[in-house]
C-alpha cells in the first residue's frame, strides 16, 4: 500500500467539512494510500514513495458526470450540429439520430473516444446511459474510469413518418424483460473485479416507458439501494405527450406515481410548466423537483445546437434543486459544458448574479455525487476515494491566474488538465491518456462514420441524400 504524496500544491480545492464546501487551500499536500486519500492540509510528515511536485499546480477534485451517452454521441460529430425537426420543436431526437446511430462494429471506438475527452476533461465518475452490448463492462473498466453504468430499458420504441408526427410501437413484454436484464448487468457490474463499476435503474424516456415499467423499476431500485434516472421534460413533442395522455406534466406524472426522492435523477427537466414553450394551467413543477430532493442532470451543449435552453441554472438553484452536470453529446469535454452552463443561464437570466461559479463546480462534484448516492468523490477529503486532477496554473490560457478556477472554466478548459488520477491510479499524464488509444479509436470511429453516412439516406424517412438533411458549412468544388 505504498502512498502518494502531491507535496507544496499552489492551490487545492479542498472540501471544508465544517463548512461543507469546497476552498482554496495554497501551498497544501495531498497523500493518497490504496486509492484513498490519507490528507489534505499543510506539511505532510508521512512516508511517500511517490512524490509530485505540485509547484505551479492546481489540485481539483475529479468531476462527477451523471449523464452521457458513449456508446453513440461520438458518432453524431459533423453530423448534428446544426439540424433539428422543424416540425418536432426544433428536436432531433425523433427524425435525425435514430438515422445515424452507430452499428454494432463502431460501439468499442466510441467508447474510447469519449472516455478520453471525458478524462481529458478532469472527469473521474461517469454515469453511462447506454443500451447493453457486448464487453460494455471490460471496455468501461479498461477506461480506469469510475462508471456508474445505466443499462437503459423501455416498453415502447419512437419514431416519425412525417417529421411532424411522433408515433409509438409498444411492446411492454420486452420492456419487462430488458429491465430484468439491465438489473442482472448492474450486479455484475458492482461484482466486477476492476472494483471501479457500480449501477443505477435506468428506464429510458418517460414517454416510451409503460407506468407499470416506471413503478417496477424504481421499486427494485429502491430495494437495492441505487439511484434512478429517467429523460423526462426534455423536449416539447415528449410534454404534450405526456399532458394529454395523463393530464399532468412529466414532472407531475412522475410525482403523482410517487417516483421521486433523493436518489431520482431526471434528464435534462427543461420543459416545466412554466417554461415559456410549455405553459400550463400550474406552476407546481419547480417545487416538486425540490421538495422531493430530485436532482436535474444538466446537459447544456446538446440543446444549445437546437436553439433551446433550461429557464434558467440559477433559478433551479434558487428554488432549492439539487443540480447536476452532463455531456449528453459529443464533445465530451466536461470543462466546455461548465463554462456553457454558466453563460446560458445569465442570457436566460439577463444577469451575471443568477448563477455563480461556485454552483456551478458543485454541480459538477459534489453534486453529482449526492445524486449517484456517494459521499466520498467529489471532493479532496481525507476518507475520500482517490480521484484527482491536477491543472497546470502555469498554462498560457490560465494566465493570469487571479480566481485559478474561473481562469480554468471560463478560458484554458481542457487545455490545462495534466495528469488524472481515479482510485489513485493515474490515468492521463502531461494531457496524454494513459489507458485506451485516443488516436486510434479516433480514427476508427472516422472510418465507421462513412458506413453510417452512407446508409443513413435509406433509413430516413423521406430518403433524403446526407447533404440535404445535413448541408456542409460550404460547397464542394
Amino acid at each position: 500500500m505504498a502512498t502518494t504524496l502531491i507535496r507544496n500544491a499552489e492551490l487545492v480545492v479542498a472540501w471544508d467539512a465544517s463548512a461543507k464546501r469546497h476552498a482554496y487551500m495554497p501551498g497544501a499536500d495531498v497523500a493518497w494510500e490504496d486509492g484513498v486519500i490519507r490528507f489534505v492540509g499543510r506539511g505532510y510528515e508521512g512516508v511517500a514513495e511517490t512524490e509530485i511536485d505540485g509547484a505551479g499546480m492546481l489540485v481539483l477534485p475529479g468531476l462527477v458526470n451523471i449523464h452521457s451517452h458513449p456508446t453513440s454521441e461520438p458518432m453524431n460529430k459533423g453530423l448534428l450540429d446544426e439540424i433539428g425537426s422543424p416540425g418536432l420543436y426544433n428536436s432531433s431526437l425523433y427524425e435525425f439520430m435514430p438515422i445515424f446511430r452507430s452499428d454494432s462494429e463502431a460501439i468499442p471506438d466510441c467508447v474510447r473516444v469519449a472516455l478520453s475527452e471525458l478524462l481529458l476533461s478532469g472527469v473521474t465518475t461517469l454515469a453511462d446511459l447506454s443500451m447493453a452490448h457486448p464487453g460494455w463492462l471490460d471496455l468501461l473498466a479498461e477506461a480506469g474510469m469510475r462508471v456508474c453504468i445505466a443499462p437503459m430499458f423501455r416498453s415502447a420504441r419512437w419514431f416519425t413518418k412525417n417529421g411532424h408526427v411522433v408515433e409509438y410501437e409498444w411492446d411492454e413484454a420486452a420492456g419487462v424483460k430488458a429491465m430484468d436484464e439491465a438489473f442482472s448487468l448492474v450486479q455484475r457490474a458492482e461484482q466486477h473485479p476492476s472494483g471501479l463499476l457500480f449501477g443505477m435503474a435506468c428506464p429510458a424516456q418517460i414517454d416510451t416507458c409503460s407506468p407499470e415499467l416506471l413503478r417496477d423499476s424504481r421499486a427494485e431500485a429502491r430495494a437495492r439501494g441505487i439511484s434512478w434516472q429517467i429523460h423526462a421534460a426534455q423536449s416539447v413533442v415528449e410534454f404534450h405527450e405526456i399532458t394529454r395522455r395523463h393530464g399532468f406534466t412529466p414532472i407531475q406524472w412522475l410525482h403523482e406515481m410517487g417516483l421521486l426522492d433523493e436518489r431520482a435523477i431526471i434528464g435534462h427537466g427543461i420543459f416545466l410548466d412554466d417554461h415559456p414553450s410549455t405553459p400550463w394551467h400550474t406552476d407546481r413543477d419547480l417545487g416538486i423537483l425540490a421538495e422531493t430532493g430530485a436532482t436535474v442532470a444538466h446537459c447544456p451543449t446538446v440543446f444549445a445546437r437546437r436553439g433551446i435552453t433550461m429557464k434558467d441554472f440559477g433559478r433551479y438553484v434558487r428554488g432549492g434543486v439539487h443540480m447536476g452536470l452532463g455531456t449528453d453529446t459529443y464533445p465530451h469535454n466536461m470543462l466546455d459544458e461548465l463554462r456553457l452552463a454558466a453563460y446560458l443561464a445569465r442570457t436566460q437570466a439577463n444577469s451575471p448574479r443568477t448563477v455563480s461559479t461556485t454552483e456551478i463546480f458543485d454541480a459538477a462534484t459534489v453534486g453529482g455525487a449526492r445524486a449517484l448516492g456517494r459521499d466520498d468523490i467529489g471532493r479532496l477529503a481525507p476518507g475520500c476515494r482517490a480521484d484527482v486532477v491536477l491543472v497546470d496554473a502555469t498554462h498560457p490560457r490560465m494566465q493570469p491566474r487571479h480566481d485559478p478556477v474561473r481562469s480554468l472554466i471560463y478560458a484554458a478548459g481542457d487545455r490545462a488538465v495534466k495528469d488524472v488520477f481515479v482510485e489513485g491510479r493515474q490515468v492521463v499524464r502531461d494531457g496524454e491518456v494513459l489507458t485506451m488509444d485516443f488516436r486510434q479509436a479516433s480514427a476508427h470511429l472516422a472510418e465507421a462514420q462513412k458506413r453510417v453516412v452512407g446508409r443513413a439516406t435509406e433509413q430516413d424517412w423521406a430518403h433524403r441524400p446526407v447533404d440535404r438533411i445535413a448541408p456542409p458549412t460550404f460547397p464542394w468544388a
